[in-house]
């Protein structure tokens, strides 16, 4: 008989130090919001690497809270008040930047090209550009390929 372990969308991620052999096999069955934990569970790591699964379902879910807080905004304090706003915004801040560090990682570069965002336009487009590209399938000096 056998020894396959399957998990379905409702089981939670292998705990490290596990019987199962390797994490990629539990990523498979990430959702939306397994992605966005790992992220915040790794939002002081510089040195690793991010997937674009990781970085993109990170960013929605950031996108998401931007606008429930922007809403909140608005029914509890009316127009001139962004309160809730701007505390997602910082809570969300130091997160969204090693996320995008480890993107970078990923496919091949260094976190300081993060810096490009200070260029207008330009800086944001080969941004964008480099964080929707393939994963580098190569161990690079930030480690083993995401997946």
């Amino acid at each position: 008989m056998e020894n396959n372990i399957k998990l379905d969308n409702a089981t939670p991620p292998p705990l490290p130090g596990s019987t199962m052999a390797n994490n990629h096999n539990a990523e498979e069955n990430y959702g939306i919001i397994d992605w966005f934990k790992k992220s915040m569970k790794n939002y002081t790591n510089l040195s690793g690497r991010a997937r674009r699964k990781e970085f993109w379902y990170f960013v929605l879910v950031q996108i998401g809270l931007t606008v429930l807080a922007m809403i909140l905004d608005k029914a509890v304090f009316g127009s001139e008040s962004e309160f809730f706003n701007a505390c997602v915004a910082f809570g969300m801040l130091v997160p969204s930047i090693t996320v995008c560090v480890r993107r970078l990682h990923d496919t091949g570069r260094s976190g300081w090209w993060l810096l490009l965002a200070a260029v207008p336009l330009i800086g944001f487009i080969m941004l964008l550009v480099f964080f929707a590209i393939e994963t580098n399938s190569k161990t690079n000096q930030w480690g083993p390929p995401a997946k």
